[in-house]
């Protein structure tokens, strides 16, 4: 493919198509049926496991295992889904290297855990390649639940209240439905369409409308759905990008890696996406990752990761932070942005090298740049919400805002950690308390 030319040093089809096919492809290929049994072999199936506890979704992973160990993966499936309908994605994009996996009884023993998350998607990708629903539908209750956002939260809280009997409608400023789990996951962590053909399955269930290209502000007001809608579900995510706030932000070049990495997952193919020469990215999240791994794996020659502290505090996990160490991706840690240099478009980036109290040392660094991706954070965007606490929306346990019969989850509520996973249990436990108070059992 030849060239395409967007900006000085900032190109499409820097790589042969074989070298797209084999960036882009699938991170962890799955288990196959001998690999899994023996995985699941390796489990002790405690009694009382802590990798349930560890799971934020509290799924029964020693059941799930010994279900895969005895040859019924579909039933093991439902023992997930159960707990955790987005259970295929969680698989693939969770830290369970932090979590589940990280209190097995087998890591803390030998320092090699039982493989939870490959053996979780053995277990959903059985069942979910058939097109089999394992959930039944309730009788209609009559009842009608608003939800904003079609990302992890609300399609999590759409099925469980649809599960339930609710008839559900899911709004989503986007063109389609899945939220991060479509347009800010990194190509090669859910590649062949697994975000929509989830979204897909999940509305097997019945009882759920979607819309897309609707959104709070712009055609939606949240009084008009207290007035319409029987109950509100807000899981919107966080919508702006924060600035980056240093005498040349505004230059060409300069770019939030959030519309990196949807234009990547949106594209029909990778190597028609331009990336830069020397891609610089700011944060330490698993954005920046995502964003400096992929910049890599379309071609750039130099890849630098800024993050203003030390490496252990990076919301990113080791795991991800060796990923993109091995992909090449240089990590720089303790700077912070000073100025963009460059007439018109970016050619140097200056940071303040800082200590551990965030006081410049009077050191600085100067990289090349002609592309530089922000992933410093985002913010929730929206008019007339729920009272905030800090700079999200204000819950309580059960996901309640100020706002008498609205519910809040995800990353828009405060509270959570940012991940998938607790997004869905966020999603799922507020479906449960908007169906225990539609139903007089509060």
């Amino acid at each position: 493919m030849a060239d395409r030319v967007f900006e000085p040093g900032v190109t499409a089809g820097r790589l042969d198509p074989a070298a797209y096919e084999a960036h882009f492809s699938d991170l962890h290929p799955p288990l196959d049926k001998h690999e899994a049994v023996v995985a699941a072999d390796r489990c002790y199936f405690c009694h009382d496991a802590p990798c349930i506890t560890a799971c934020p979704t509290d799924i029964d992973i020693p059941l799930f295992i010994r279900q895969i160990a005895t040859g019924t993966p579909d039933a093991a499936a439902k023992t997930i889904l159960s707990q955790n309908i987005m259970g295929g994605m969680c698989a693939r994009v969770c830290p369970t290297e932090q979590l589940c996996e990280e209190a097995c009884v087998r890591e803390m023993a030998e320092g090699k855990p039982v493989l939870i998350g490959q053996l979780q998607r053995y277990a959903t990708d059985h069942l979910q390649v058939q097109g089999v629903h394992p959930f039944v539908r309730a009788e209609p209750t009559g009842k009608r639940v608003a939800v904003v956002g079609a990302g992890p939260a609300g399609l999590s809280a759409a099925h469980r209240l649809a599960m339930l009997g609710h008839d559900v409608v899911v709004y989503d400023a986007k063109p389609k439905a899945g939220g991060l789990n479509e347009y800010g996951i990194a190509t090669y962590k859910t590649p062949d369409g697994f975000a929509q053909g989830e979204v897909d399955w999940l509305l097997k269930i019945g009882g759920i409308t979607v819309e897309t290209g609707r959104a709070l502000g712009a055609d939606l007001s949240l009084e008009g759905l207290r007035a319409k809608f029987d109950a509100v579900f807000l899981g919107m995510g966080l919508g702006g990008v924060n600035a980056l706030g240093v005498e040349g932000a505004d230059k060409d070049g300069v770019l939030d890696a959030v519309d990196f990495i949807a234009e990547l997952r949106q594209a029909s193919d990778v190597a028609s996406v331009p990336v830069g020469r020397d891609v610089v990215v700011i944060g330490g999240g698993m954005t920046a990752i995502d964003a400096a791994v992929q910049s890599k794996l379309l071609g750039a020659l130099n890849v630098t990761l800024v993050y203003r502290r030390g490496r252990d505090a990076m919301n990113a996990s080791v795991f991800e932070q060796d990923l993109a160490a091995s992909k090449g991706v240089r990590i720089v840690t303790h700077a912070t942005p000073k100025a963009v240099h460059g007439n018109g478009s970016v050619r140097e980036i200056e940071f303040d090298y800082v200590g551990d109290d965030m006081m410049p040392t009077g050191q600085t660094l100067r990289l090349a740049a002609d592309q530089v991706f922000k992933a410093i954070g985002q913010t929730l965007e929206g008019d007339a919400l729920p009272d905030l606490e800090g700079r999200k929306i204000a819950v309580d346990t059960n996901g309640r805002t100020s706002v008498k019969g609205v519910w809040a989850g995800g990353d828009c509520a405060s509270g959570g950690d940012d991940l998938t996973v607790t997004a869905v249990a966020e999603g799922r436990d507020a479906a449960m308390d908007i169906h225990a108070d539609l139903s007089g059992s509060v």
